[in-house]
């Protein structure tokens, strides 16, 4: 009798789990509205600064059933995926701190963050119609772009300091940033898409101030000869 009990627990056990994540994973599928496109922007905005901590923290997460993935990024949750992912991102987490060397290694993501970002909002809409799909991958494309032209501008203007304290603490604070915006997107989705959408809105706001900035100071530098000139 106390034999049949324990069986009659365990599969009893193993069925309400089994009904846990059957559940969990209905409802991150049905994932629609704000909170899809929360995670959309949050992880496009995160990949744009390190595309390599972004699958690897969403690969993570999901591998170890701390978040359910939508269907359409289950191959994240691959260890050949997440193996890769760590491997470039311990050699990102060095390259990416030294000075002159971190704007190549930069220019070079450029054809690496912004296709990995744009397939992440593909497969995150698998479930939707091919033209919001196809609206999400270039909305997801667009926003890590934005990110990376941020990332890049700042490095330009940090790289020139003769000490590597701030390249070093910039690039770190990316890292962070990165990891903490993948992992809020799966656990709040629509806040971590505000947070993302506060930087981009301030990283467009700096590239124009340092654009203005340039054309004003071109302007001024071969605008006051010709001023001298005619006195």
């Amino acid at each position: 009798m106390v034999t049949r009990a324990a069986k009659a627990e365990s599969v009893l056990a193993a069925n309400s789990v089994a009904d846990m994540l059957a559940a969990m994973t209905h409802a991150t599928s049905a994932l629609v509205g704000p909170d899809l496109v929360g995670l959309i922007v949050a992880i496009s905005f995160a990949a744009g600064l390190n595309v390599y901590a972004t699958v690897a923290t969403l690969g993570l997460l999901a591998h170890t059933r701390w978040v359910v993935l939508p269907p359409g990024l289950h191959p994240l949750t691959n260890w050949w995926v997440i193996g890769a992912s760590l491997a470039l991102f311990a050699i990102e987490f060095f390259a990416d701190k030294i000075p002159a060397f971190d704007l190549f290694w930069n220019a070079l993501h450029t054809f690496v963050r912004i296709p990995v970002a744009a397939l992440m909002a593909y497969g995150a809409t698998s479930q939707l119609s091919p033209q919001m799909q196809l609206l999400a991958t270039l909305a997801g494309g667009a926003i890590a772009l934005a990110a990376h032209g941020g990332k890049t501008a700042a490095r330009v203007a940090v790289t020139p300091s003769p000490e590597p304290v701030s390249n070093f603490t910039l690039s770190a604070s990316e890292d962070i940033l990165a990891v903490f915006v993948t992992w809020l997107a799966t656990h709040h989705p629509i806040a971590a898409g505000v947070i993302a959408l506060v930087f981009l809105v301030a990283i467009v706001a700096a590239v124009r101030w340092v654009w203005k900035t340039m054309v004003q100071s071109l302007r001024s530098l071969f605008g006051q000869p010709q001023i001298s000139t005619r006195a």
